[in-house]
């Protein structure tokens, strides 16, 4: 079973607030696209979020 994080995952695991990461989510490319959306849930693999804070750092 695939485990995906939520919003507040996400922004414990970037150190941005859950409001930022929601703010983020709706704005094109400044946060992954959700790997998976149940209804209106966003959710992110672990790894598509490793790899986007890992490029965020590279600049």
């Amino acid at each position: 079973m695939q485990k995906y994080l939520s919003v507040a995952e996400v922004a414990d695991k970037t150190g941005l607030s859950r409001n930022t990461v929601k703010a983020y989510s709706q704005v094109p490319g400044r946060l992954p696209e959700p790997d998976a959306m149940i209804g209106r849930v966003r959710g992110w693999l672990p790894e598509t979020i490793e790899a986007w804070i890992s490029k965020r750092a590279e600049h």
